[in-house]
This record gives structure tokens, C-alpha cells and sequence, in this order.
């Protein structure tokens, strides 16, 4: 698009300087004297978002241009197309370095009249300076198109301003972040950690000390014999039972009967 309007900018003032050319020539074979036709409009440009410094382009954003067009003919003008291009800030060998956007607009313009125009354009390029050409062509009632320049100065070339709260730049924080702490935890994980005391499972540390106790208990625990009083006491309290019924008396021997048993034999 931006290629196509400026061909066609590029076709329109060559067929204003072909028609102009045509009358010079017209005049020169008649042996007259003719001026080349002028007209009677001008074209101012401003910036409305620049600042006092100077024009600044931000790359990436568009920059916009309020393009102010007189017409001061005794018949309405028709506003064609609006374009422009970046330069060298060089006046004498300037070389264009880029063609910006060409608009088209069709406006009518009546005798006497002023119409405001909004113009606009992005551009990518390395911060620097260079010089800024704006102009419009416009044509008359009979047809002829003319180049009407509305501005020619030099602007600077700038990158956005960052912010830390930007999204692009929050997000490359977060992936430098993570590749930081993943070389941390490899050398981690890699020459210092081997030179810890490894710790033991819990599973065997509770099996250990159960095992232990169980063989605090065995040495602890008195052997008991049956029918002692110490393993009587340890299954109920026998504070509150009677000596006598606790201690049994011991069987008495019989002497007698012994007597007997041999007399019989």
C-alpha cells in the first residue's frame, strides 16, 4: 500500500512538471515569455504530540501530523494525496533513506477555505537525526496537479521509553530468574551437596530405638518363678492382703509313719 501511494505520488508530480514543461515549451517556440502557472494554496504542518525540544519519531508508535491546508484560488482546489519521506539532514546532498506512508484523501477544498487534515506514520529505524519532507498534492479545476510542500525539518529518531512494569520486560526477568536458579541448583546439587553427612531414614531410626528399649526392658525386668511372691506382686497389690494368706505354711514332716512302713516290711 505504502509503495503503491508512493508511485502514484511519484506519477502525479511527474505529470505536473511534464505539464509545466509543456507550457514552457509552448511559450518558448512562440517566442513568449510565460511564467510556469502557480497556485494559490499553502499547506502548514504541526505536531500535536511533540515535544518542546523538537519533533522526536518513536519507533514502533505512530506519529501524527495535523496537516493545514489554505486555499486562497477563486475556484475550490481537490486535496489528493498526502506522503512523504526521511532524508539525510544534509541540505545540499541530501539522499532519502526511507519513503513514509502516502494517504489518500480526495478532499474538496472551496475558494477561500481552510481544511485540517490528520496525517500519520510509523517508523523502525536506529536512533538518529534526519530530515523530515511532508507534502500534499493538490489539483485545480482544469485538472492540473501541483506539489505543495508543508514541512521540511529535522526530527530525531528515538527509542520507547521502558518501564519495569512493562509485560515484555517483567517476563525476560522471569526467564533470566529461572535459568539463574536452575546454574544454582546445579552446582548445588553437583559440588556440595555430596559433601554433606547424608541423614538416616526415619523408618530405621524408630526401628533401632524400639529395639533398644525392648532390650532395656528384658534387663530390667526381674525372672520370675512360679508361685513366688514376686511374680504375685506384680500382677495385683497385695499390700491390703494378710501376711498369713500370702506366706503358706510349710508341710511337717511325720516321723511315725516312717516307723511303720518298716515294720511291715
Amino acid at each position: 500500500m505504502a509503495r503503491f501511494g508512493f508511485v502514484s505520488l511519484a506519477l502525479l508530480s511527474l505529470q505536473a512538471l511534464i505539464g509545466t514543461s509543456f507550457a514552457a515549451e509552448a511559450a518558448e517556440n512562440a517566442g513568449e515569455e510565460v511564467e510556469a502557472p502557480k497556485l494559490a494554496v499553502s499547506a502548514q504542518a504541526s505536531f500535536p504530540d511533540a515535544e518542546i525540544f523538537g519533533v522526536k519519531l518513536v519507533n514502533g508508535h505512530p506519529t501524527r501530523a495535523l496537516i493545514s491546508v489554505t486555499n486562497e484560488e477563486s475556484s475550490p482546489v481537490t486535496l489528493n494525496f498526502i506522503g512523504g519521506s526521511l532524508s539525510t539532514p544534509g541540505e545540499e546532498q541530501s539522499a532519502i533513506i526511507r519513503n513514509l506512508t502516502t494517504t489518500r484523501y480526495g478532499v474538496e477544498i472551496p475558494a477561500g477555505q481552510k481544511e485540517e487534515l490528520s496525517y500519520s506514520f510509523v517508523n523502525e529505524m536506529h536512533p538518529q537525526d534526519l530530515r523530515l519532507t511532508l507534502a500534499s498534492i493538490v489539483s485545480d479545476a482544469e485538472g492540473r496537479f501541483f506539489t505543495i510542500n508543508a514541512y521540511n525539518g529535522t526530527v530525531s529518531v528515538v527509542e520507547p521509553e521502558t518501564s519495569i512494569f512493562d509485560p515484555h520486560i517483567l517476563f525476560l526477568y522471569f526467564v533470566l530468574l529461572t535459568c539463574f536458579a536452575g546454574v544454582v541448583y546445579f552446582f548445588y546439587t553437583v559440588w556440595i551437596a555430596p559433601y554433606f553427612p547424608q541423614k538416616r531414614k526415619s523408618g530405621k531410626t524408630d526401628f533401632s530405638k524400639k529395639s533398644s528399649g525392648a532390650s532395656k526392658k528384658e534387663e530390667t525386668s526381674p525372672v520370675e518363678t512360679a508361685g513366688s511372691p514376686v511374680s504375685s506382686a506384680t500382677t495385683y497389690n497385695a499390700d491390703w492382703i494378710p501376711a498369713h494368706h500370702i506366706n503358706r505354711p510349710e508341710a511337717r514332716k511325720v516321723k511315725g509313719t516312717a516307723r511303720s512302713v518298716k515294720n511291715r516290711v
